[in-house]
């Protein structure tokens, strides 16, 4: 059992190896030689170049300004001086919301510790008995814990006031936060510029017709339903081949390019490469002429698998992102059924193009439920029995192929659908499974020579005694980590191997900087786990309040330095994992009231238990209501606003072509990088000014004039009115 000499031994060894990692970080941001490790995001945004200082040549690579050093704390100020409207503008919205977690991570609990440690811990520490004549290990930890209140004691109405006092608090912080942050969305899309996703939709399962193509086909639907409102649209294709060879040939212009600058800085020579494996062994070849030939090949492949592409009906998915001329007719659109059968023409809002994940794409509509129900079983059937055996680090890659095998289309889904396996993990096996585990073989000498009425009331006391692990963990994992994540010893070793060995060219140098992101699938979650603990414990050991009070403040800083100076977000969802947020602290709360009330059955707390059954139905309608009442702002656009965005933008920029804007916006990158990208757009993605519709289909008489593809008649608009309805 650990004492307060362990947990005093263990702080002082993870603080100390903290403020180490603070120290070499406050070092190693200063050499000229790690600029680019440390401050990529300015780099990024063409605001810093890399440090030039006249004198010895040792300058480029140390900094021998002493005074400097003495300030090597003051990027902690600096991390926190930016104003949060600034901080938008420069990060994004999804950055602010995310440091908001730690915020309210520190709003909840250090009130909660300060009451706790005014009523709770003097209840606790003054009963003297229970311990004492317990069979039962304890440590003197548990002294300040429930576990130091004898069975039936009046002192549990203190317990059990200060658990409707915390929820109350939990739920005041978590209402105004949710107030705010979908205020910020909703004012972050109002001021937002210009957007392709603010006028796009990504519409799924186009049905077949056997007399027109897919791109001919949501043409006329739209002009039809849509006939005010419709713009241009841009069919999915299936490019999956067509990027791997773009990759390729990119590697092969890269190697090129080194080779050519090697020889212009040597004429005398011409590179010379092995043209086997790896370039270890086979012939010698020209370099240069090699690379080239590699060049010319891949782009004659590249050119054929596009016109396969163009001419193969199977590389064209039933699917396509549709553009409108305004906001509010893609806001009516994503956010309304198209037909009578729910199952098709589905439409949801287009992730913004940085945010599409182009691979899945290519997967049918039909097979996602399928792939789904297949992940379903593979967690509940498989999972449980090998999650032991994987390291937590390899976990969230895992979960992450998982996501993606599922079909989500766009990066922040996959991140949120990762994060939300990742969180039921922790949840399960390193929580539940630590107190129930734990406690248990922990007891196990007392429960062989015990009746079996004992043993559910050992394991209801036994429960508070795990928090000595779940705080050495949080020095472990919360604090040394965190201090480790500013230090980005990981990126640090890798920029300079690469610099060192791959590095070819000024791109290569700007690739092997690699700033990173948020890993919002596997931090969050992380975070989560220290919200449920505080939950768990504060009404249980208010001892372990203090160590996630000291999390939360800590990684708020160093995330903060970090979105400021070092991450580069991939995409900008406006805040839309709040909900996820939210549901998920309301989880941990629930299961904190549900673990209280049993530890309390088990302390024969009867008079208490009734009025805790409240609690749960209490949090449960205060979920629904924050759902009710603002959920809506993070899954729909507000029509009024969407209107009065498009009032506004007619009225700066009258002669503005949105066409134009939107033409390439969602074009597959493989088509834009490639040399005749711009041309690979076909008839059935050109704006059609009249109102009347054309078609190939022979089978349906409802198109109102000839074909622009075959010259078809059909009958007027009222009776495709008619037939629609």
């Amino acid at each position: 059992m650990a004492t307060l000499t362990d947990i005093g031994l263990a702080a002082a060894i993870n603080i100390l190896v903290a403020i180490a990692f603070l120290i070499a970080f406050a070092i190693l941001r200063l050499q000229p030689i790690n600029d680019r490790v440390y401050f990529p995001k300015w780099y990024l945004k063409g605001v810093r170049s890399s440090p030039t200082c006249s004198g010895a040549f040792v300058h480029k690579f140390v900094n021998l300004n002493l005074s400097s050093y003495l300030r090597f704390l003051g990027w902690m100020p600096a991390a926190l001086r930016m104003p949060e409207p600034e901080l938008i503008n420069h990060a994004g919205l999804d950055s602010v919301v995310y440091l908001r977690i730690y915020l309210i991570g520190l709003k909840i609990f250090v009130p909660m510790a300060i009451l706790a440690f005014a009523v709770l811990v003097p209840i606790n520490w003054t009963n003297t008995d229970t311990l004492k004549n317990s069979e039962v290990e304890f440590s003197n930890i548990d002294k300040l814990s429930i576990s130091n209140i004898p069975l039936s004691s009046q002192r549990f109405w203190a317990h059990l006031v200060m658990a409707y006092i915390f929820t109350s608090w939990t739920c005041y912080v978590l209402f105004k936060e949710y107030e705010i942050i979908a205020s910020m969305r909703l004012h972050f899309l109002a001021s937002e510029k210009r957007r392709p996703d603010q006028f796009t939709v990504l519409v799924r399962n186009v049905p077949p017709d056997p007399d027109e193509s897919v791109s001919e086909l949501v043409e006329h639907f739209f002009l039809v339903n849509h006939r005010d409102h419709y713009l241009t649209h841009q069919v999915v294709y299936n490019a999956n081949k067509l990027s791997k060879l773009v990759k390729k040939k990119k590697q092969m212009q890269n190697w090129r390019d080194y080779y050519q600058l090697k020889y212009d800085k040597d004429p005398s020579k011409r590179p010379e490469v092995k043209t086997g494996f790896l370039g270890l062994c086979g012939e010698k070849v020209d370099a240069i002429d090699f690379y080239k030939s590699k060049i010319d090949e891949l782009s004659k492949k590249e050119t054929t698998e596009q016109e396969m592409i163009k001419k193969d009906p199977k590389s064209i998915m039933p699917a396509a992102f549709v553009s409108f001329r305004t906001r509010w007719g893609a806001a009516v659109c994503a956010q309304t059924q198209q037909t009578r059968n729910p199952t098709l023409w589905l439409t949801e809002w287009a992730p913004e193009p940085r945010d599409v994940y182009w691979q899945n794409l290519a997967i049918p509509f039909v097979s996602l439920t399928v792939r789904r129900g297949t992940i379903k079983s593979f967690i509940q059937g498989f999972l449980p029995g090998i999650a032991l055996k994987i390291f937590l680090i390899l976990l969230p890659t895992i979960l992450m192929l998982m996501s993606k095998f599922e079909g989500f289309t766009s990066l922040s889904a996959l991140e949120r659908r990762s994060a939300s396996k990742y969180y039921l993990f922790l949840l399960v096996n390193v929580f539940l499974g630590s107190i129930v585990t734990g406690t248990a073989f922990q007891q196990l000498n007392r429960f062989i020579h015990q009746s079996a009425n004992e043993i559910p009331r050992t394991i209801g006391v036994s429960i508070p005694q795990k928090a000595t692990f779940f705080i050495t963990y949080i020095m472990v994992d919360g604090w040394a980590g965190i201090a480790g994540e500013i230090l980005r010893l990981k990126p640090l070793i890798i920029y300079h191997l690469k610099n060192f060995f791959l590095v070819k060219t000024e791109k290569d140098r700007e690739e092997a900087m690699d700033p990173g992101s948020i890993d919002f699938a596997s931090s969050e979650p992380k975070i989560q786990l220290y919200f449920l603990l505080g939950l768990v414990y504060a009404v249980v050991t208010p001892f372990l309040l203090p160590f996630i009070i000291i999390f939360f403040a800590l990684a708020f800083v160093v995330f903060r330095h970090q979105i400021i100076n070092v991450y580069n977000q991939e995409y900008e969802s406006g805040a839309a994992f709040w909900p996820d947020v939210h549901r998920r602290i309301i989880t941990a709360l629930i299961i904190s009231q549900l673990l209280l009330l049993g530890l309390l059955s088990t302390k024969h707390a009867v008079n208490s238990t009734p009025l805790l059954l409240v609690l749960p139905v209490l949090t449960i309608w205060f979920h629904r209501f924050c759902k009710n009442r603002y959920e809506s702002a993070f899954v729909k656009f507000p029509l009024q606003e969407a209107m009065m965005k498009d009032t506004l933008e007619r009225a700066r920029e009258p002669n503005l072509d949105l066409r134009a804007y939107l033409l390439n916006a969602y074009v597959h990158p493989v088509f834009k990088d490639g040399e005749d990208g711009d041309s690979f757009s076909d008839d059935g993605e050109q704006e059609c000014e009249n109102v009347l519709v054309p078609t190939k289909r022979q089978s349906r008489k409802n198109t109102p004039v000839p074909s622009k593809y075959n010259g078809s008649s059909s009958p007027s608009l009222p009776d495709i009115a008619k037939e629609e309805l």
